[in-house]
């Protein structure tokens, strides 16, 4: 509260007649979050014309998040076994001052490492971290981790907190997860079941591919050529009619022209 402190005389009371009312603490934020989320809207940042689409099987993936805790363990088990590929995990702090600089950072870091083709392969950022208050996720509300995540050439999976946990890099992000976990699934088929479709495809291609064949067969006796001089005496009698036909026409054209120049 903003206003006038004043004093009653000969007591030890105070009042204040109040000017302004702002709220503080999460409450704070949260007005900050709705100022900065319809600055970044206004600018386009979370258009969907914007996002990229994720490769159908990324060559390997970049993991941004903390080194320590489960959220970086269940992810790698959940890759083992969906379908195992190479990883890269770049650490940084997932909460507190100094996290949306590393976060930052190391968005800019990644595409610099894939276009300077010292790591060409990586086809997918995703930026994880578990759940937590307002205070704790607000790293990924600030400016520095918008921009460069909108910046970024590599797509990025925004997997950060809970599902119910909303955050400005899930609007901006190419794809939001509703967890860690999650953004594996939503980015990696699973192996075996890749397997089974590949084998059953070829299995549909054979049994085509033979049908085709018996379809031929059954065309080639069916089609008259027990008498293929009749098939040709077909083609004579086409080829003559066009000639008589090209001849009419030359006359014609020669008469016409003959008019013409008479004239």
């Amino acid at each position: 509260c903003m206003g006038k402190l004043t004093t009653f005389s000969g007591q030890s009371k105070y009042q204040i007649i109040v000017e302004s009312i702002e709220i503080s603490g999460e409450g704070a934020l949260l007005k900050l979050f709705e100022k900065r989320k319809n600055k970044f809207l206004k600018l386009g940042y979370f258009e969907n014309n914007q996002k990229q689409d994720l490769p159908f099987l990324p060559r390997s993936i970049a993991i941004i998040t903390s080194r320590s805790g489960a959220v970086i363990q269940d992810m790698i088990n959940r890759i083992v076994d969906r379908f195992p590929l190479k990883i890269y995990i770049f650490s940084v702090s997932v909460q507190g001052i100094n996290s949306s600089y590393e976060v930052s950072n190391t968005i800019k870091k990644v595409n610099k490492l894939k276009f300077d083709k010292i790591l060409p392969k990586i086809d997918i950022i995703i930026i994880a971290r578990g759940g937590g208050s307002v205070e704790d996720l607000w790293g990924f509300n600030e400016e520095n981790v918008i921009i460069a995540t909108f910046e970024s050439k590599i797509p990025v999976i925004s997997a950060i907190g809970h599902e119910t946990d909303i955050t400005l890099i899930d609007y901006v992000a190419d794809l939001r997860a509703p967890t860690p976990s999650a953004a594996i699934e939503l980015c990696l088929p699973v192996a075996n079941e890749l397997k089974s479709k590949i084998f059953e495809l070829n299995s549909r291609k054979y049994v085509a591919y033979q049908n085709y064949l018996e379809n031929l067969k059954n065309l080639l006796t069916t089609m008259k050529l027990s008498r293929p001089k009749d098939l040709l005496n077909h083609k004579i009698q086409s080829y003559d009619f066009i000639l008589m036909n090209l001849s009419y026409l030359m006359t014609k054209k020669i008469k016409d022209t003959e008019n013409v120049l008479h004239i």
